[in-house]
């Protein structure tokens, strides 16, 4: 199945109204809609939704279909991935993994968070996974690094 692409900024506004209490059925219903008032619960502090719908109808995102069926990144910078991490996984960059140049390490993932990063994953990085007692060790690198 080909997932929709949608851009980094895009991809954190959609895990950002998720860890904001956005549950999935509100968030479909949001994006159905084309209504920003019903992400006010997550327009806060730097997330903003003002431009989201505008952003993705000039960049061909299909929002829906990102919510309902899952997405990939279209391209991942480091701040953006740890960012991403942190609202999709609700983790800290500061206490449950290590942001380093092209490199982002000691990342400790559940099954099924891998199968998500997995697929959200933009091509420009690489994924290393080590079987740990409680979960699956991830290395993520900019491709080419290496």
């Amino acid at each position: 199945m080909q997932l929709t692409k949608i851009s980094q900024n895009t991809a954190i506004l959609l895990e950002h109204a998720r860890k904001s209490g956005l549950v999935s059925f509100e968030l479909l219903e949001a994006v159905r809609s084309g209504d920003v008032k019903r992400f006010q619960i997550a327009n806060h502090d730097h997330f903003s939704y003002d431009e989201l719908f505008a952003y993705a109808g000039e960049h061909g995102e299909d929002l829906e279909k990102a919510v309902s069926e899952g997405y990939q990144i279209t391209f991942n910078t480091r701040n953006g991935l740890k960012i991403w991490l942190e609202e999709a996984f609700r983790i800290s960059s500061e206490s449950d993994f290590h942001v380093g140049e092209g490199i982002i390490e000691g990342l400790k993932l559940q099954e099924e968070q891998l199968a998500r990063l997995k697929e959200a994953l933009a091509v420009n990085w690489t994924l290393e996974e080590e079987p740990a007692a409680d979960g699956v060790l991830v290395r993520l690198t900019v491709r080419g690094l290496k």
